[in-house]
C-alpha cells in the first residue's frame, strides 16, 4: 500500500502585500528572539543591550548615518546593474570584477591625468573611462554566451578573479613607496579626481547619482521597449524568437549596460570615497548584490529597502565586536542568522505546507 507523504509543499497563489510583509516582519522578530538566546548562551551579555548597541553602530551620530547612506548607496547602484541581467536569466556573478574594472580605469586616469587636465575634463574621463571599462567586463561573458552558448554563471565569476589579479598587478606596479603593495590615497595634496562635498556632506553627490541611477533602472525596465524584450528573453528564449527578437543582441545590450552601472560604482568608490584603488575595493558587495536583488525579487524600489537592512546589519555588526570586544565572526553569526530567516520568510510568502491530515479533511 502506497504510503502519503507527511506533507506537501504547493505554491502559493498571489498575496495580499501587507500579508507579505507582515510574514516578514515575524521573521525578523523570530530572528531577533533567536539571536538573543544564542547571545545569551555563547558570550552572557544582555541582547537588549546588544541590540542597542548594534542600532548606534549604525545610526547613532550623524557621521555614522551618512557612512550608513553611502554603503547602502554602493550596494544598491551593483544590485541594480545586476537586475536587468538577472530579469533576462542571465546570471552574470561577475558585478565584483566589473566593479573593479572601472575603479582601475578611473584610478588609472585620476593618476597619470590629475597634474595635466583641469579637474572637470579629469571627472568626465574618469566617468567615461570607468563606464567603458566596466562595459567590456561586462560584455566579453554575454558575447560568448550571445554565441557559443557558454556558462555564464562560471564565466562571469572567472572573470572577478581575472580582474583582482589586474588590480593587484597595477596596485604593485604604481606603489608608493615602490614595492610596499599599496598605492595609497591618489592626489591627496591637490585632490585631483576628488568628487568634492556638497553642502558639507562628502558623500552627497554619490548618493544621489545613485539615486538617479535607481529612477533610471526603473523606467528602463518598467517602460521602454528594451525592458519588455529582456522580460521576454527570461521568460523563453524561444517565443522571443518566434515573436522577432534578436535575442542574441539584447544579452549582449543588457550586459553591456550591467557592465556600465558596475563601472559607475567603481567610479564613485574610487572619486567618492576610497580615493585609492585596492583589490578590495568591490568589498565583496558584487556578491551581496546578488541577495539583495533577490530578496526585493528584481524591483528597484524595493532593493532600497534591502540595502538599507543589510548594510545596517553589518555596520551594526560591527560595533558589537568593536563594543563588546568580541570577534567578527560573532557579529556575523548574528547578522547571518536575522538575514537567514528574512530569505527563508520568502519561501512562507511564495509556497504552503499541506499536510497530510488537512489534506484528507480538504478532500472532504
Amino acid at each position: 500500500m502506497h504510503k502519503e507523504p507527511l506533507f506537501h509543499i504547493v505554491k502559493r497563489p498571489a498575496i495580499e502585500w501587507y500579508k507579505s510583509w507582515a510574514i516578514r516582519v515575524l521573521a525578523v522578530i523570530l530572528a531577533l528572539i533567536l539571536a538573543g538566546i544564542v547571545t545569551l548562551a555563547l558570550t552572557g551579555l544582555n541582547p537588549l543591550k546588544v541590540y542597542a548597541t548594534m542600532v548606534d553602530g549604525a545610526v547613532g551620530t550623524t557621521r555614522r548615518c551618512w557612512a550608513l547612506a553611502q554603503k547602502t548607496a554602493m550596494l544598491l547602484c551593483i544590485a541594480l546593474a545586476l537586475t536587468p541581467a538577472f530579469r533576462m536569466r542571465f546570471w552574470n556573478t561577475g558585478a565584483e570584477g566589473q566593479v573593479l574594472a572601472g575603479g582601475m580605469a578611473a584610478a588609472a586616469v585620476m593618476l597619470k591625468c590629475g597634474d595635466l587636465v583641469p579637474n572637470w575634463l579629469l571627472f568626465i574621463l574618469m566617468f567615461l573611462s570607468a563606464i567603458v571599462a566596466g562595459a567590456i567586463w561586462g560584455v566579453i561573458p554575454a558575447f560568448f554566451k550571445a554565441k557559443w552558448g557558454t556558462n555564464e554563471t562560471l564565466f562571469t565569476l572567472m572573470m572577478n578573479y581575472i580582474a583582482i589579479q589586474i588590480v593587484g598587478f597595477f596596485v604593485l606596479e604604481w606603489s608608493v613607496p615602490k614595492g610596499s603593495g599599496q598605492i595609497g590615497i591618489i592626489n591627496q595634496n591637490s585632490q585631483a579626481g576628488w568628487i568634492p562635498p556638497l553642502f558639507g556632506q562628502a558623500y552627497l553627490i554619490n548618493i544621489i547619482l545613485v539615486a538617479l541611477i535607481t529612477v533610471f533602472v526603473y523606467v528602463y525596465i518598467r517602460y521602454t521597449k528594451h525592458g519588455y524584450e529582456i522580460d521576454v528573453v527570461g521568460e523563453s528564449e524561444r517565443t522571443a524568437r518566434y515573436i522577432g527578437i534578436d535575442v542574441k543582441k539584447v544579452i549582449i545590450r543588457t550586459m553591456i549596460l550591467s557592465g556600465a552601472i558596475c563601472g559607475i560604482t567603481g567610479f564613485l568608490l574610487v572619486a567618492g570615497s576610497d580615493h585609492t584603488i585596492t583589490k578590495d575595493t568591490a568589498g565583496g558587495n558584487g556578491f551581496t548584490a546578488i541577495m539583495v536583488c533577490w530578496l526585493a525579487k528584481f524591483n528597484p524600489v524595493w532593493m532600497i529597502l534591502t540595502s538599507l537592512l543589510i548594510c545596517f546589519l553589518q555596520k551594526g555588526a560591527g560595533e558589537i565586536a568593536t563594543m563588546f570586544q568580541l570577534n567578527l565572526s560573532f557579529a556575523d553569526i548574528i547578522t547571518g542568522i536575522i538575514i537567514f530567516f528574512i530569505v527563508g520568510s520568502e519561501f512562507f510568502i511564495n509556497y504552503r505546507i499541506i499536510w497530510r491530515k488537512k489534506e484528507k479533511e480538504d478532500r472532504k
